[in-house]
């Protein structure tokens, strides 16, 4: 079984600019899949296609593409691979204090001060707003470099007026640990991530991190505001959603691939997770898509 860490991904500034735009065409970005955090802000907006979300403890299944803001050092991972569909993803990074912390001081900034601090829990936008700021992101590559800091601000400011949006993890989740502590909770991350489809034990992961399993507990709800159960029950059926989506098979080879070893349990928890059955999930999903 693996046990990797998150990376700590090192993002230079584009040339000429205070912080960094990056295009990817369909599913050509090649670290998508890896769990990484950083201290740069990330505004990633996905052109259409259909794919997981993994936002700190959060785990979701999107369509139609997506726009997502995350805060500092919030490990994420996934959002685009070879069954995604998306037309290209773009990407942006930007320091808290891009512009300097006395910028940021001022009235004007307010606005924005106030959506990178609610970005610490991750930050979904949709609707229209998804689909009007997805445009104004895909411009800024072929911008000059004070129409591209005139224009992000733009966005910035746009989506903390944004009354479209969902708060992915829960109120008070915040990576800002100490490094020690984030190393831990990004290898259990990792740990599910790479041996969800296996059964997982709490004795094997409180090992993992050298605690007992009553204080890894405690540990891991205090950080992510959920028991690791119900988190590792949230990826297996959030990868389930993605199977019923972009594979032919039948129901029960999705419960099992997806790491339930049982098919009643998996219909009651899907029901419950999603608000329907797995077989009325996939007829109204299928509808969507096509």
């Amino acid at each position: 079984m693996k046990t990797n860490q998150a990376v700590c991904q090192i993002i230079e500034p584009s040339f000429g600019s205070s912080f960094t735009v990056s295009k990817y065409e369909e599913n050509a970005n090649s670290k998508a899949h890896l769990w990484h955090y950083h201290p740069e802000i990330e505004l990633v907006y996905v052109n259409g296609g259909s794919g997981k979300r993994q936002v700190g403890s959060h785990i979701s299944y999107y369509t139609t593409g997506s726009l997502i803001l995350i805060g500092s050092n919030l490990p994420h991972c996934g959002f685009t691979d070879e069954q995604t569909g998306n037309k290209k993803e773009t990407v942006i990074h930007m320091k808290p204090d891009f512009l300097g912390t006395e910028f940021f001081g001022i009235s004007e900034m307010k606005n924005i001060k106030q959506l990178f601090n609610r970005a610490k829990a991750g930050i979904v936008f949709i609707g229209e707003t998804k689909k009007r700021i997805g445009s104004k992101i895909e411009l800024i590559e072929n911008q000059l470099p004070f129409e591209r800091l005139l224009t992000i601000l733009s966005i910035l400011n746009e989506l903390e007026e944004a009354t479209e949006f969902k708060v992915l993890n829960a109120e008070g989740f915040s990576m800002q640990l100490q490094m020690q502590d984030n190393d831990k909770i990004n290898m259990v991350f990792n740990y599910v991530k790479d041996n969800f489809q296996e059964q997982i034990t709490l004795d094997e992961v409180a090992e993992l991190v050298s605690m007992t399993v009553p204080s890894f507990c405690r540990y891991f709800k205090k950080i992510t505001s959920k028991t690791f159960t119900k988190f590792v029950n949230e990826y297996r059926l959030v990868h389930a959603s993605k199977l019923l989506a972009e594979k032919p098979i039948s129901i029960s080879e999705i419960c099992f691939e997806s790491g339930f070893n049982n098919f009643s349990y998996f219909n009651k928890s899907f029901q419950e997770f999603t608000g329907k059955s797995a077989s009325q999930y996939r007829r109204e999903l299928r509808s969507v898509l096509e």
